[in-house]
């Protein structure tokens, strides 16, 4: 359960950034950090991480996912600013 948490982030963060060579790497005492390896050696992108705080890095980590937006909440954004004017 545990490594499916921290795997699951990093499929995660593959999926927004494009880059399929990111791994969670897990070490004894359930730590873990990510490691890039797309320049043909295994980057360290963050220290070992317990388990909730290596989610919340990964999540955070590379470019985010976009927020959709429907016309009807651009509309009430515009109205939003309109009475704050």
């Amino acid at each position: 359960m545990r490594t499916t948490k921290a795997t699951n982030a990093v499929e995660r963060l593959k999926a927004r950034s494009g880059n399929p060579q990111f791994a969670a790497v897990a070490m004894a005492g359930g730590l873990f950090y990510l490691v890039d390896r797309s320049g043909g050696t295994a980057e360290k992108r963050s220290e070992p991480l317990p388990l909730d705080e290596f989610v919340r890095f990964v999540d955070d980590f590379g470019p985010k996912k976009p927020r959709k937006v429907s016309k009807l909440d651009l509309a009430f954004e515009a109205q939003i600013k309109k009475s704050k004017e």
